[in-house]
């Protein structure tokens, strides 16, 4: 992933995490992908019934869907806390709509990460 690619995912990413609804774990993540048609983000919204809390990954991917993308070539995520990890749903998610994307992880401390949906899902279902 280039350095300017990189750096405009991390920014959308940043921004949606400032839209994050947290108010139980008070832990803020956002999320940029990239379509064939642009850069779609979403950040993470809680929910008291914790099973219905929508992860941020798994949010900028359904926004890119809904407007009708269905390949993925790069994930970033940002987080306000010092594991920038997908959870396993959202790896799920990403093996299945973007298997082969590059991903960027940002913690809140600064630190970033590169790696690829294979490594961090490398037996994930797959039809």
């Amino acid at each position: 992933m280039d350095s300017v690619l990189k750096d405009k995912l991390l920014a959308a990413a940043r921004a949606a995490m400032e839209n994050a609804y947290a108010p139980y774990s008070g832990y803020r993540v956002g999320a940029a992908v990239l379509g064939k048609n642009g850069i779609y983000s979403g950040c993470n919204v809680e929910n008291s019934s914790y099973g219905a809390t929508i992860c941020a990954e798994r949010n900028a991917l359904c926004h890119g869907v809904a407007c009708g993308e269905r390949e993925f070539s790069a994930v970033a995520v940002v987080s306000s806390g010092d594991t920038p990890y997908p959870c396993g749903i959202c790896l799920q998610v990403m093996c299945e709509l973007a298997r082969d994307a590059e991903v960027v992880l940002e913690s809140g401390d600064g630190r970033v990460e590169l790696t690829r949906v294979e490594e961090l899902i490398p037996k994930g279902f797959r039809l």
